[in-house]
C-alpha cells in the first residue's frame, strides 16, 4: 500500500500541530471540499450514497482518457467532521492515476493521529468513502 504526495502533505500538516488541535485542522479541511459541478449537482441520482456515514454523503468517480481519477464528493455543512474527511480523501486522491488510488494505504486515517479525537462511526464513514472510491475506480477500469 502507498500514499500520495497530497496525503503525505496532509499527514505532515496534522503532525505539525499538537494532538489536541488536530480536530481543528480537520474542520479547516471541511471548508476546502469543492462544490459539485452542475452535471452532478443537478442530477444527484448519479451519485452513490456512502451508507457507512451517519450524514448524507454522496460520491461519484470518473476516469479520464489517461486513467486519472476525478472524484466528486458532497457532504453537508452541518457535518463538518465528515465533510473534512471527504475533503481529505479528495485532496489525497483526486487527479491521481487509477493504480495509485487502488493502492492507497487504508491506514491513512491512523497516520493523521486523530482516531482518538473522533468517534469510531466517523472513522468507519471515512473508510466507507475510500472503499467506494476504490470500487468505482476498479469498475471503471474494466
Amino acid at each position: 500500500m502507498s500514499t500520495t504526495l497530497g496525503a503525505q502533505e496532509i499527514i505532515a500538516a496534522f503532525k505539525e500541530v499538537p494532538a489536541n488541535m488536530r480536530l481543528e485542522v480537520l474542520l479547516e479541511y471541511s471548508q476546502a471540499l469543492p462544490e459539485l459541478p452542475i452535471r452532478y449537482a443537478d442530477h444527484p441520482e448519479l451519485l452513490e450514497r456512502v451508507e457507512e456515514c451517519q450524514s448524507p454523503v454522496f460520491l461519484f468517480v470518473e476516469l479520464d482518457a489517461s486513467n486519472k481519477v476525478n472524484i466528486f464528493l458532497t457532504a453537508p455543512d452541518e457535518a463538518p467532521t465528515t465533510k473534512g474527511f471527504a475533503s481529505l480523501l479528495f485532496s489525497s486522491l483526486n487527479d491521481e492515476p487509477a493504480p495509485t488510488v487502488l493502492g492507497f494505504d487504508e491506514s491513512f486515517v491512523d497516520e493523521l493521529g486523530i482516531t482518538d479525537l473522533v468517534s469510531p462511526l466517523r472513522i468507519r464513514g471515512l473508510h466507507g468513502m475510500l472503499m467506494r472510491i476504490k470500487r468505482q475506480v476498479k469498475e471503471k477500469m474494466n
